[in-house]
């Protein structure tokens, strides 16, 4: 007998006699099968009906009419699961689906939110239909999306949503997008960008949320609310300083608290973050945090004097949390007690990356050279950390030609008496690809070049710059890099065995930096009498072999005669100033 399309309503009322009369377990297991032929097309059909009925249209509508008059969802979880993730998976513009396109016509947002489900279920069917959503141009503007109604769910009811949200966090499923986007949304960043951008709904709230939240993007969201929402986070650790029972939102409050006083210039958003401090404080069990929390006060105007005795002892004795940069904000209040402390740290050895990054920040012509003093003495006595002097160095040459004052004598007297390493260091920071609008770059490179050392005349800091010149090739203009190793050639010829030592390196170099031996070879043929006068033959024969095409060459014979060029060991990895880290902007997709 032929049921026509009119009578759907009789067969709903059918399958939901079954859940009244045989349990909610039968009748998903029925509707698990109708989701099966929904999408396959080939749903079971009365054997008297006509050939022509659509068994995909008969289970669509069965299925979203049972559900939607079901008492409670709850029980058919799963094949509320199963039917949100074949609309999720279903290719755009395929026929199959109910209706083509995925299932959003008898199953879109309007379906889920009638669902008689709570809302941390809705929430999560919502979380795997997500990459369903398309970008615009695929379904048309008047298609609804599911983003747009967890939006609307959000706006009505922040405080519930927020936390559902985060869960969305460990989704890295992408969204659909245009065709040759190279970076498509993912759930995860949806929901971040969701939370971001609705966070003034109840900012207070989401604080709570996320710092519940154990997952890096919660992290980086706070983070970025620090500098967008200072206030609500300010009020957030003092929160979290005075919850006696739960720890980890105390470790959140030194954590977040420091990185609020960086920022903190209005004393409404101080006073909470020296209630937060001095609550760390007064907790003995809570010594890892004590740090933290004297960070905190020692930015505080109001708070440093009474403080900064505890802050200083706590920094010469490497105590976490309690950083050279807060410490060197007190430079201008108390710049003796604090200076005392940083030849303390400098002595030892302990922290000296942190410690030389701090003052290369001091800005102050009076503290700045005498910061520089301080350098200069960490240099002489911990060669082995030339790298952070260079760091030191390429920080203050950001700050362009006021820093000449301090850097001029520091480099003068680097390259007279520091070590072979400092002068290495030096060479690789000044030769370097960067901005020198001043000039400055350039005559700091001539001193270290131009000032002859007591050991070796100049020779050790004139191979430095060849060194730096060739390992640097790929990231500087070649003319500049000419110009370096016609320099380092010059000056090292001066001296006695000063030639056969640049025929050395400059072989050496170009047998182990790849590419420079092509470009040594193209300088040679364009200006052949500069570079004969310069390099001698038996060298130039060297980084012809290597630089011709065909296999590698057998090892390079030492121009001098001798046993072989010295090999030269990889250019250690120097702890350069990275700049702060930015932040994208967080937008939905």
């Amino acid at each position: 007998m032929h049921v026509p399309r009119r009578c759907v309503g009789v067969v709903v009322q059918a399958l939901l006699r079954e859940e009244a009369t045989r349990g909610a377990a039968v009748l998903a297991r029925r509707l698990g099968r109708l989701v099966d032929a929904a999408w396959a097309g080939t749903g079971p059909r009365p054997a008297s009906g006509p050939a022509g009925d659509d068994p995909g249209w008969w289970a669509a509508r069965l299925l979203q009419g049972t559900l939607l008059r079901v008492r409670d969802a709850r029980p058919y979880g799963g094949v509320l699961r199963q039917l949100a993730g074949r609309i999720a998976t279903h290719p755009p513009g395929r026929p199959g689906g109910p209706d083509g396109v995925g299932g959003t016509r008898d199953f879109g947002p309007w379906f889920w939110e009638r669902l008689r489900l709570g809302e941390d279920e809705r929430l999560e069917l919502f979380r795997r239909l997500l990459p369903a959503d398309g970008p615009a141009a695929l379904h048309g503007a008047a298609r609804p999306r599911y983003l747009e109604a967890v939006a609307l769910r959000l706006a009505a009811d922040p405080r519930g949503v927020q936390p559902l949200l985060c869960r969305w966090f460990t989704d890295e499923r992408t969204l659909r997008a245009e065709p040759g986007t190279t970076a498509p949304p993912t759930v995860a960043g949806v929901a971040q960008a969701l939370l971001y951008t609705h966070r003034d709904l109840a900012v207070d709230d989401l604080c709570e949320a996320l710092v519940a939240t154990a997952h890096p993007r919660a992290t980086e969201l706070l983070t970025r609310l620090t500098r967008d929402e200072p206030s609500a986070l300010c009020r957030a650790v003092d929160r979290w300083a005075h919850d006696d029972d739960r720890p980890a939102r105390r470790a959140a409050a030194a954590a977040y608290g420091r990185l609020l006083a960086e920022h903190a210039a209005d004393g409404a958003d101080r006073e909470p973050l020296r209630y937060a401090a001095r609550a760390l404080l007064a907790r003995p069990g809570d010594r890892a945090l004590h740090g933290a929390a004297l960070a905190v006060l020692v930015r505080d105007p109001h708070a440093r004097a009474r403080h900064l005795p505890r802050a200083l002892a706590a920094f010469r004795d490497g105590a976490p949390g309690m950083t050279a940069a807060a410490v060197a904000t007190a430079l201008t209040t108390h710049p003796e007690a604090v200076l005392a402390a940083f030849a303390a740290r400098l002595r030892d050895d302990r922290g000296a990356a942190d410690a030389l990054d701090a003052l290369a920040a001091v800005r102050v012509p009076a503290l700045a050279r005498r910061a520089a003093a301080l350098v200069r003495g960490y240099a002489d006595r911990h060669p082995e950390g030339a790298g952070h002097v260079a760091a030191y160095t390429a920080r203050r040459l950001e700050q362009g030609r006021a820093a000449r004052a301090t850097l001029l004598p520091l480099v003068a007297e680097l390259a007279r008496y520091g070590s072979r390493a400092v002068r290495e260091a030096l060479a690789g920071v000044l030769t370097a690809q960067a901005a020198d609008p001043d000039g400055l770059r350039a005559e700091l490179l001539a001193v270290l070049l131009d000032a002859p050392h007591p050991d070796d005349g100049g020779v050790d800091a004139a191979e430095a710059v060849l060194r730096a010149a060739a390992l640097g090739a790929a990231g500087r203009p070649e003319q500049r890099t000419r110009e370096l190793v016609l320099r380092s050639g010059r000056l090292m010829r001066r001296v006695p065995a000063g030639a056969a030592r640049f025929d050395r390196r400059l072989a050496g170099l170009a047998r182990d930096v790849p590419g420079f031996a092509v470009l040594l070879s193209g300088w040679m043929a364009r200006e052949p009498r500069r570079w004969e006068a310069l390099v001698s033959a038996g060298a130039r024969r060297a980084v012809e072999r290597l630089a011709a095409p065909g296999p590698d060459p057998a090892p390079v014979a030492d121009p001098a005669g001798g046993p072989g060029p010295v090999p030269v060991p990889a250019l250690s990895a120097m702890p350069m100033r990275a700049g702060r880290r930015g932040h994208g902007t967080l937008r939905p997709a």
